[in-house]
């Protein structure tokens, strides 16, 4: 299975290299990974069709044609919406475009049909269900741009190039068992976030980072009612978390970018998520919340550090706000974006955030909403910080912050855990990396916390088990050093053995004089000492 996902992801980014030619890496995964997710609708199409086609002997493509192709084209359409919530019909599978677009080996044109499908695919969910989770998927494949080509010909061959190219690569769909494809389209989301620089972090977690937050808020639970997301860019850290777990039965999410939120919704389907069991919003979740009324089992977020936002006065009446009596600075929207998370949380749930390390100490509002958390609300559950140059476009230090609802129960009612491991990685290319043993360390670390064993949970100059007297002691500042002693003591100094080198020094220094001296009088020049 390893060697098949690797053997995939290689390909699907060889195509995607040979291919963008002089386009932008940005510019080109939204058509790369566009038609990757249109050939992975049109193979599932092709499966149920056939599937529901079985008991009258005939394939999805053997329909074409036939005395009754109306009446089997209809209650295909019917079953095939209601079950995966789009139709394509027979002519406008992926594999029949691609053969069009290369018959008898050149390229014939067929960008006029192409964008036809794209839209009729969004059209075929029109007035049904699933009509929001397919609206607009094909956006961003835009097939009249000059980035393709200059000539419509040009953009139809470098098109038809890659239609030919993926068709060749077999996705191995029969296979339920396999989530290899889904695997595959997030491992090329990461390497074109890897090579796109800053506004990469913007859509995609490292696979690490997305790691921790997943098993955090899984500690101790095998399936979850709900996972969201309030900052879900390609949907990365949500299907992560279903990773964790054996079943979650819905995923919620909200995402400003509208491409990036095209990725969610596409990156969603390709996991074999069905359109019912997700919810994914296009809006500014501070300041038009879509899943306000809802509560949430589990929830994660990376959200875009230190980020400006309105900091309107007409917040302070938002029950999202209004308790704490002060909102985060307009200029950093961290702890407006953990007082919406604390909101959504249910009584039951955890949630883990990735904040810039500033929150754990800078004051006025932010250490006022801070204090609120641990003293008025003891939400605060544990902090982790994690080593710098960890995100993509970034490579400022960041940290995790655990945050539940219920922490009542003593001996944990009374305590927060400090995890210090900005020094835990290892260094790989330009980049720092968190490995396995790193990541198995922070969460067993946690999960003997949680389980109330606090010796095993302390590890000298790792992590320590806080009590809320030592944090109101230190005035509510959770800067880890503070709590967790990384201080290195020096080698002590042998002043007897650095006399005697002083001396050594000296006697030489005076052989080197002699020697000069012996040189300038032969010279007959004045010596520089």
């Amino acid at each position: 299975m390893t060697e098949q996902k690797a053997q995939l992801e290689q390909q699907l980014w060889n195509i995607a290299n040979t291919l963008r030619g002089k386009m932008d890496a940005d510019d080109f995964r939204d058509y790369i990974l566009g038609f990757i997710f249109y050939k992975y609708l049109s193979k599932k199409m092709e499966l149920y069709a056939n599937e529901v086609l079985q008991p009258d002997g005939l394939t999805f493509q053997e329909i074409e044609g036939h005395t009754m192709e109306a009446e089997y084209l209809a209650a295909v359409k019917d079953a095939a919406l209601d079950k995966l919530g789009y139709f394509l019909a027979p002519s406008e599978l992926f594999s029949e475009l691609a053969r069009r677009g290369n018959a008898g080996g050149k390229s014939q044109f067929i960008l006029g049909d192409l964008a036809k499908v794209l839209n009729h695919i969004e059209q075929s969910t029109m007035g049904t269900e699933s009509e929001d989770d397919f609206g607009n998927l094909f956006e961003d494949l835009d097939l009249t741009s000059s980035k393709l080509g200059k000539s419509e010909n040009d953009k139809n061959e470098l098109i038809v190039k890659v239609l030919t190219h993926l068709d060749e690569i077999d996705f191995d769909l029969e296979n339920t068992e396999s989530d290899v494809l889904g695997d595959a389209y997030e491992y090329l989301i990461g390497q074109f976030a890897s090579g796109a620089g800053k506004k990469a972090g913007e859509f995609y977690t490292p696979q690490q980072v997305s790691s921790i937050l997943a098993q955090l808020v899984t500690v101790g639970k095998d399936k979850l009612k709900s996972v969201y997301d309030p900052t879900c860019g390609s949907g990365s850290l949500l299907l992560r978390v279903a990773k964790a777990v054996k079943n979650v039965s819905a995923f919620y999410g909200q995402e400003m970018n509208p491409t990036t939120y095209n990725l969610c919704r596409m990156n969603m389907i390709m996991h074999d998520v069905h359109y019912k069991s997700f919810d994914i919003k296009n809006e500014d979740t501070l300041e038009r919340p879509q899943h306000i009324d809802e509560r949430f089992e589990a929830i994660v977020a990376n959200p875009p550090f230190s980020a400006k936002w309105s900091a309107s006065p007409l917040f302070m009446s938002d029950d999202r706000f209004s308790s704490y009596g002060k909102l985060a600075p307009s200029s950093k929207a961290d702890f407006a974006f953990v007082q919406h998370m604390v909101h959504q949380l249910d009584d039951n749930g955890t949630m883990a955030v990735v904040l810039p390390h500033g929150v754990l100490f800078r004051g006025a509002a932010e250490g006022h909403i801070r204090k609120y958390l641990i003293k008025d609300r003891n939400y605060l559950d544990a902090v982790i910080g994690l080593p710098a140059n960890i995100f993509y476009g970034t490579s400022i230090p960041t940290c995790i912050l655990v945050l539940k609802k219920t922490r009542t129960s003593a001996p944990l009612s009374d305590r927060v855990l400090f995890i210090d491991a900005s020094q835990h990685f290892e260094k790989v290319k330009t980049q720092n990396v968190l490995r396995d043993v790193d990541i198995a360390k922070i969460i067993d670390t946690y999960k003997s916390y949680t389980s109330g064993n606090f010796e095993e949970a302390t590890t000298e100059k790792y992590s320590y088990v806080a009590t809320k007297a030592e944090i109101e002691e230190n005035d509510y500042n959770l800067n880890i050093p503070r709590y967790v002693d990384t201080f290195e003591e020096e080698e002590p100094v042998d002043l007897a053995e650095v006399a005697a080198q002083l001396k050594e020094v000296a006697e030489r220094s005076l052989s080197t004089d002699a020697t000069i001296k012996q040189f300038c009088d032969e010279l007959g020049i004045n010596t520089p000492f």
